[in-house]
Parts: structure tokens; C-alpha cells; sequence
């Protein structure tokens, strides 16, 4: 772990970015509050940083005053990038910058929800685990498909440290405050939060559908597993039941009985889903999207597209970006 040879108090800079998730921020920094107040003295120290030093609005509106990042560089220990919104294209330079500037200094770098993608940009995941909000992950594949990207809550993979943001940054938090000070202070600082469990750095993300999906039959289990693997190339009804042991009619009865749809339309609704997030969150084009998720064409693909979200691709893409400037 970066913090080997650390000793106290470890310190943390938070690099805010503009529309940043509140929710994020607050889970990640409250736990070390909690934990200096439970042991009685200064074990954390963090500082809220911006690229200049400027006030920051996070995604809700509030502001929040911070320090210039390389000043926070100079004595901390870890550098965190809250996400939240991404931050465009045009706008990421100075972002990669620090955190390059921060790497070089032997620096350990996290990324709080959205911001590894800019962990990524920067070139600073290569070799690493990591990972990302759930809505974001097959967006984030596509963009960086040399990475080791995994669905769990957090990745601690030697001094680079990924989240899914929301809560799970608590995780993250209390994993590093057990390290450091036993299992007994991060229990205690979980009640605290009425945190009923910690959660484990292997512990999958469960967003959206997956919810559902330790109640299924392990046969269903598996073939959902298949069918979120197989997207560009989808497999046919037949092969997916033959890998379970089952027919095609016994695995579309369970399918009715427990989702009420037959396989072949759940699976469409996985590729559709996972089309939605990339027009959302990658900038890539139509055609190409189609295509990822196994269709030939843009007709077909915005035909069915239409049918489950009442809006054309591009339609929908719009919309979000009007969502976007409405906001900013």
C-alpha cells in the first residue's frame, strides 16, 4: 500500500472538478473525520483542492472554497480527482497535467466515480486494476479497451486507487482506516454513519438490473453473465441454454416466470441499455455504436432504440447535451 512507510496524520488532497458528485466527496472525507475523532487525535489530515485555487460548484450548487492543487501537492500523500459530470475534451489538459505532475512527485493517485476516465487519459491506469460507476463502465471500455477494468465497488491496486463513487468511496475509506488503525476503529466509525456493513473491495456494483440478479436460477445466472459478455456478436437462444444443460423452452419459461419477457427480448434490452450509456457518455459515432452492440445498420438499431426509450439515438444524445448547457 502507498502509505507503508507513513506515518501520521496521512494526508489527502481532494482535486475537485466543477459539477462534481457531492455525495463522493462527503463519503470519502466524513470517515476520516469520524476516525480522528473516535482515536482522539489527527490520524487524517485531507485538503479540497481546484486546478487555481478558485471556488468549485459541485453538481448540486454548492460551492466549496479550496487550495491550488500544486500547493496541496507539496505534503500530501494521496491526490484524488472527484468526478462527477466529465469534463470535456477541450478542458482536459490542465487536469492531466497535475495529475501527471502528482505522479511524478511518487504521489499515489485515486479517482473518485467518473474521474478515471481522466486517470486514463492521463495514461495513469496502464498496468493497473480499475474501476467505475456502473453506468459508465461499457462507455469506458470502448474508450479504453487495453485496461483492466472491473465491475467492484473499488480497486486498490498498489499507489492507484479507482471508485465507483457514491458510498462506495465510504468503502474505500474505511478498507484504508482498518488498514492502518484495526478493524474494531473502522466498525466504529461505520456505526457512526449507520453503515450497516463494510463493503469488500470484491464486492461487485450493484446497479440497475444486476440488483435482481442473485435472486435468479443459476441457470438464468450464467446466460445473463453470457449475454452481457457477448454484445457486439450476440449468441443465439439455443447455444446459451445448451451451456446451462437446459432447452431453449425450458430457459424462456424461466425467463417469463421470473422477468416476465423471453430471453431473446431481455437480451435486446441489455444491448439497448448499454447503446444508451455510450451515446450518453462517449462521443463516438452512431454507426459505431450500432455496431458494439450488434447491429448492422443505424435503421435497425434506431428502430429498436426508439421502441424501448420513445426517442431516436441522436434524438436522445441532444437532449442530454441541451441537458448539459442548460446546466453549465
Amino acid at each position: 500500500m502507498f502509505y507503508e512507510n507513513v506515518g501520521e496524520p496521512l494526508r489527502f488532497a481532494f482535486l475537485m472538478i466543477d459539477d462534481m458528485s457531492m455525495m463522493s466527496l462527503a463519503s470519502a472525507t466524513e470517515p476520516l473525520r469520524s476516525a480522528n475523532r473516535l482515536l482522539g487525535r489527527e490520524a487524517f489530515r485531507w485538503d479540497l483542492c481546484s486546478l487555481d485555487g478558485a471556488p468549485v460548484i459541485a453538481s448540486n450548487g454548492m460551492p466549496f472554497s479550496a487550495r491550488p492543487v500544486d500547493q496541496a501537492l507539496e505534503d500530501c500523500h494521496a491526490l484524488f480527482v472527484c468526478g462527477g459530470m466529465r469534463v470535456k475534451p477541450q478542458n482536459e489538459r490542465p487536469y492531466l497535467g497535475a495529475l501527471r505532475r502528482a505522479a511524478h512527485r511518487g504521489r499515489a493517485i485515486g479517482a473518485l466515480s467518473t474521474a478515471s476516465y481522466l486517470l486514463a487519459r492521463a495514461g495513469l491506469l496502464d498496468g493497473y486494476r480499475c474501476t467505475i460507476h456502473w453506468e459508465n463502465r461499457a462507455a469506458f471500455e470502448e474508450d479504453f479497451p487495453q485496461l483492466t477494468i472491473t465491475g467492484t465497488l473499488y480497486e486498490i491496486d498498489r499507489n492507484r486507487l479507482t471508485c465507483s463513487g457514491g458510498t462506495a468511496a465510504m468503502d474505500l475509506m474505511l478498507h484504508i482506516i482498518a488498514d492502518r488503525h484495526g478493524m474494531d476503529l473502522a466498525r466504529g466509525v461505520a456505526n457512526q454513519f449507520h453503515h450497516e456493513r463494510i463493503r469488500d473491495a470484491h464486492e461487485n456494483q450493484q446497479g440497475g438490473r444486476l440488483q435482481q440478479m442473485g435472486a435468479l436460477p443459476l441457470t438464468m445466472q450464467r446466460v445473463i453473465r453470457l449475454m452481457q459478455s457477448n454484445m457486439e456478436t450476440p449468441l443465439q437462444i439455443e447455444d446459451l441454454a445448451a451451456t446451462t444443460g437446459i432447452s431453449a423452452r425450458q430457459l424462456e419459461r424461466q425467463f417469463r416466470s421470473h422477468l416476465g419477457m423471453n430471453p431473446a427480448r431481455y437480451y435486446l434490452s441489455l444491448r439497448i441499455d448499454r447503446a444508451r450509456e455510450m451515446l450518453l457518455y462517449t462521443e463516438q459515432p452512431v454507426i459505431d455504436i450500432a455496431i458494439a452492440v450488434g447491429f448492422a445498420s443505424t435503421s435497425h438499431f434506431s428502430k429498436w432504440f426508439r421502441e424501448f426509450y420513445k426517442l431516436r439515438p441522436t434524438e436522445m444524445r441532444e437532449k442530454a447535451r441541451s441537458e448539459k448547457r442548460s446546466v453549465a
